[in-house]
């Protein structure tokens, strides 16, 4: 089969930094879905694995950590899906990734795609929806509902594919008003048309604009990127007793200045449930369904910007630039072909 391997330490400039290759379709394990891949999408995590910023078992061959495809195979214990139906996912940190023809992936981390969705623009959910919703209701405890007194929530780093998401489902789904941050007008058209209520700049004096806001207390800030170069802002905005979660690597983190207010600090790592086999994995399985069900009913919308095909090695180095150059609102999306920008027909029912 086709494959896309990356070479580890690599910059773009490197001419093996990611080729073409072929290898032997992979086998399913007990609880493995063979996927068929149709579409990926390339996120800063795909750029720091190839860069060696962040480091992953010797057997990941190919990068990639987000997908669509239909199912070929399943494995013996498999009861979730079936060969034929249509599929979306963000696949697992310790597993050869999805930049291939085949992609092995455990079943209880899979959803449905949305059936009114291509494979492309599916591909650009799962990761994201998935940080997104286990940050909002998992990490800062927000309930769904619109409670009056909900409180705002501070979304550092809103054009993000991450922000993306959280934007959308804060606002449909939540009480609170949204805070986006943002530095460029494209950007910040982006936060507004995704729900944001209000869309600030990351690079003037955060307290000082919020201040200015008509705006419930800040009781959650989601820091999504850039998180040290804001820690003392976030410390003079946040509210009492407030919740922080926060998604971006840092070497240490000082955050002795919020407990005078008794904010909580929350991580969130999306591998968390498939890396250590929590028994509760299967969470990831059910919030990607309620997604495509949100993203069937018009209440969530793709977050795809920008889609490049046929996936292969010289489009994946297009995409993996893309990501790296940074400035784009949304996803980078890799399809298979053309058709895969369209609502497939081969999309099975449920």
């Amino acid at each position: 089969m086709a494959a896309i391997a990356f070479l580890r330490h690599s910059t773009l400039a490197d001419p093996d930094c990611l080729t073409d290759i072929e290898t032997e379709r992979p086998e399913p394990g007990p609880h493995d879905l063979r996927i068929e891949v149709h579409a990926i999408s390339v996120n800063p995590l795909d750029t720091k694995v190839r860069a060696g910023l962040v480091a992953v078992p010797g057997g990941v061959r190919s990068l990639g950590w987000d997908a669509a495809g239909i199912v070929e195979a399943v494995g013996e214990a498999v009861t979730l899906f079936r060969p034929g139906q249509a599929v979306y996912y963000a696949g697992s940190f310790d597993r050869t990734g999805s930049n291939a023809q085949f992609h092995l992936v455990d079943e209880r981390i899979v959803g449905h795609k949305p059936g009114t969705l291509s494979f492309a623009d599916a591909a650009a959910l799962p990761l994201t929806s998935l940080t997104a919703w286990q940050l909002l209701f998992d990490r800062l405890g927000v309930a769904p509902g619109k409670p009056a007194d909900a409180g705002s929530l501070l979304v550092l780093g809103g054009a993000g594919g991450v922000g993306s998401m959280v934007i959308q489902l804060a606002r449909r789904l939540t009480g609170l008003t949204v805070i986006a941050t943002a530095s460029r007008t494209e950007s910040r058209d982006w936060c507004l048309a995704l729900g944001a209520h209000h869309v600030i700049d990351h690079r003037q004096p955060l307290p000082v604009q919020i201040g200015a806001l008509p705006v419930p207390p800040v009781t959650h800030v989601a820091a999504l990127s850039h998180t040290a170069g804001h820690l003392h802002e976030l410390t003079e905005l946040i509210a009492p007793q407030g919740r922080l979660a926060i998604i971006d690597d840092h070497d240490t983190l000082n955050a002795a200045p919020f407990k005078a207010k008794s904010v909580s600090l929350h991580w969130e790592m999306v591998f968390t449930r498939p890396l250590y086999r929590t028994a509760d994995m299967i969470a990831q399985h059910r919030i990607l369904d309620e997604v495509a069900a949100l993203v069937d009913a018009g209440v969530l919308r793709s977050t795809a910007s920008r889609v490049l095909h046929p996936l292969d090695a010289a489009r994946l180095i297009e995409a993996h630039r893309l990501v790296e150059g940074g400035g784009i609102a949304g996803k980078v999306v890799v399809a298979r072909s053309v058709d895969d920008t369209a609502q497939s027909a081969r999309d099975a029912g449920r």
